[in-house]
């Protein structure tokens, strides 16, 4: 009867390790083909990615660990739609996307759509514009993009930023240098290598507010503008994507997206809203 027992609990026993061994990988799966809304719903956190030093789009209080800027205020208004709070996970621009594809993030402010992003992650409507501009050591008349395009001009951008394809596009028989960063490309119209930087707006506002004796900023006719939007990681069930251009409308409509930009140019940049031209809308 013992020997007979023990068989059976040693039955028992393996049974159990099989259905174990089943339901772990199946309960995986399913935590895997879970829908972005459906996690945040059922965890009432949307996870965000956040990168620090990225003013005004993100700042990070050393003290407090508090995040501040374009991309916290949006997050927090888009997690009380949604019924959750924020989760900030630390990334990069480079990482963003990554981080959408591989779970880690739902949602990336500051993201501008290009086709091989597009390939990789679902993007919202278009959260604002953001409009080209040259930056232009102190000398160098107001041109047009027509104007600037001479071999006799020297362009200088950030390799494979938005501003080294409009470049690219708009100014193909201009000297263009390209730099690893814009910081770089910066430090070479300083030291007077080139004649302008291309940048946008709402990077060049603060560049010259930190450094008003580097030259001049004005919009080349006709206006360019490179679309900001919202990336999100890419799902078979569209209702997260859906849910932040329902949000997005809402914010338009009460003139939200205008008014945390300003805030932040100023608050974070130290540019005030009078010094955008007429002609930039958010």
């Amino acid at each position: 009867m013992t020997i007979k027992r023990n068989f059976i609990r040693a039955l028992v026993a393996a049974a159990a390790a099989v259905a174990a061994c089943t339901l772990v990988p199946a309960f995986a799966q399913a935590q895997a083909q879970e829908s972005s809304l459906a996690r945040v719903q059922r965890t009432h956190v949307l996870r965000v990615g956040a990168i620090a030093g990225a003013i005004p789009y993100f700042a990070k209080d050393p003290g407090t660990g508090k995040w501040e800027g374009f991309g916290p205020d949006f997050g927090e208004s888009l997690a009380k739609s949604l019924g959750a709070k924020v989760e900030y996970v630390e990334t990069t621009w480079g990482n963003a996307v990554l981080d959408l594809q591989s779970n880690k993030i739902d949602a990336m402010f500051g993201l501008a759509p290009s086709p091989q992003r597009a390939a990789m992650v679902n993007f919202a409507d278009t959260l604002f514009e953001n409009t080209y501009t040259v930056v232009c050591k102190k000398g160098v008349p107001q041109k047009s993009w027509e104007q600037l395009n001479t071999p006799d001009t020297k362009i200088v951008v950030d390799i494979g930023s938005s501003h080294d394809q409009l470049a690219q596009r708009v100014l193909p028989k201009a000297e263009v240098t390209r730099l690893e960063n814009s910081g770089a490309a910066t430090m070479q119209l300083q030291a007077g290598r080139a004649d302008c930087q291309v940048l946008v707006i709402l990077l060049a506002e603060p560049l010259l507010a930190k450094r008003p004796g580097l030259g001049t900023m004005y919009i080349p006719q006709p206006v360019y503008t490179a679309p900001v939007s919202i990336g999100l990681r890419k799902d078979t069930d569209p209702g997260l994507q859906k849910a932040v251009n329902a949000w997005l409308a809402q914010e338009r409509t009460n003139g939200e997206v205008r008014s945390v930009i300003l805030k932040n140019m100023e608050k974070l940049a130290g540019v005030p809203a009078s010094a955008f031209p007429p002609e930039i809308k958010f």
